[in-house]
């Protein structure tokens, strides 16, 4: 995760340097505002990238002289079928409708879309690898 690390440290660097010169010439706050969110987001990512390299250590990716057969194995879990996505889609469609309509499509919406975010996360929470 190393170069991915670099990678986008070098991004929020020019949107930190992009946004300071932005903002001493434009003077103008939502151009500020976007710039700093970018900044902020891809310095996010960089961090992420960061403490996975540090906690989970180098890659074979990483190495210049690394076989494809060193990465092989299981990969993880990944469940074979859910309703959940589909929960998620009819709760924002809901507050799309609530937004355009009235308060309570909204809410109602919100509800669904939590339940179904809420759902998705802890559907396989109990599960043993």
């Amino acid at each position: 995760m190393k170069p991915e690390a670099r990678l986008f440290a070098g991004v929020a660097v020019f949107f930190l340097v992009t946004d300071v010169v932005y903002a001493w010439f434009a003077r103008e706050p939502a151009g500020v505002a976007a710039l700093t969110v970018s900044f902020l987001m891809s310095a996010l990512i960089s961090l992420f990238c960061v403490t996975n390299h540090y906690k989970r250590g180098t890659r074979p990716e990483d190495r210049k002289g690394a076989e494809i057969r060193e990465r092989s194995g299981a990969l993880g879990f990944f469940p074979p079928h859910s309703a959940w996505p589909a929960i998620i889609g009819v709760g924002a469609a809901l507050i799309g409708l609530g937004v355009v309509y009235a308060l309570f499509l909204f809410l109602i919406g919100l509800g669904v879309l939590l339940a179904g975010v809420l759902g998705m996360t802890f559907q396989f929470a109990g599960r043993d690898d």
